[in-house]
């Protein structure tokens, strides 16, 4: 886990409705420095406090888990972006990759809905 001091810079937001936001630092020690660069193009996450963490926030912080696997995606959004691929691939006669979807995720409930009878 990096925690240093920094500015909040700027932020934009992106095509595909993300931000991208920008951080600006004071001067790093080799470790700090290090710790960054291990880091780059890794998905995490950010905590940002104007004050100092103190030790029981810092300690939170390093025991969470994430559910985001595989390239920075939940399950739910893994699914989603095959199932957008397949109708990109196949539309199966729907104008929209929604209505494929909704199409779709019905189908699946539905499945396991008849399991629980």
């Amino acid at each position: 886990m990096i925690i240093i001091p920094a500015q909040l810079d700027g932020m934009r937001t992106l095509k595909d409705k993300t931000l991208k936001i920008t951080f600006e630092t004071q001067e790093l020690n080799p470790q700090q420095l290090l710790e960054v660069m291990e880091n780059l193009n890794a998905f995490g996450y950010l905590a940002f406090k104007v004050e100092p963490f103190k030790q029981d926030e810092k300690t939170l912080l390093e025991d969470l888990k994430s559910d985001i696997e595989f390239g920075g995606k939940t399950t739910s959004q893994r699914l989603k972006a095959v199932l957008f691929r397949l109708w990109q691939k196949e539309p199966e006669g729907f104008d929209t990759s929604v209505k494929h979807y909704e199409h779709h995720m019905e189908k699946v409930m539905n499945h396991f809905k008849s399991k629980l009878d």
